[in-house]
């Protein structure tokens, strides 16, 4: 893997450099520091935890700043660490050249996360073709095993061209 960071912390790299980088060699540089993580993650207090083909876990804890006014955890949390961890399981499928981005996704919250709680987004590849992937998700508390919410996710697969 060539070592390619950003100028700055928030910074991303170039859909250039993002093509030429295999989805798997991505997602486990990411998780090795060797590329940037995506700004957001860092935001919402959850990172990749473990890569392999077909599946990505994020690992997170919500904290304060994610509640809603009724002081539970926002629906927008679980369904970010998801989409996450879904559309990256389905990255991990893709060679050079290609990317993907979430075309739908759904997610059903079975109970509240609870602030404090340490929990894991697991992406699992079910498809991934030509131009589409599949993919479903769970977001489970690490110490207890309780499944929090479960979801799933259609990517489109693309070879974007460069200008």
């Amino acid at each position: 893997m060539n070592k390619v960071m950003p100028k700055e912390a928030t910074d991303v790299l170039s859909m250039q450099e993002i093509l030429e980088i295999p989805g798997l060699e991505m997602m486990k540089g990411i998780l090795a520091g060797i590329y940037p993580a995506a700004p957001m993650a860092k935001i919402l207090n959850y990172k990749v935890h473990s890569v392999e083909k077909g599946k990505v876990v994020f690992r997170g804890k919500p904290n304060l700043d994610s509640l809603n006014p009724m002081g539970t955890l926002h629906g927008g949390w679980y369904g970010t660490i998801l989409d996450s961890a879904m559309a990256c399981a389905v990255m991990t499928t893709l060679p050079a050249g290609k990317i993907q981005t979430t075309l739908e996704f759904k997610v059903n919250i079975i109970r509240t996360i609870p602030l404090g709680a340490t929990v894991d987004a697991i992406g699992t590849v079910e498809h991934a073709g030509r131009s589409t992937g599949v993919a479903v998700g769970r977001i489970v508390d690490v110490d207890t095993g309780k499944l929090y919410a479960s979801s799933s996710t259609t990517c489109i697969i693309m070879a974007p061209e460069l200008k």
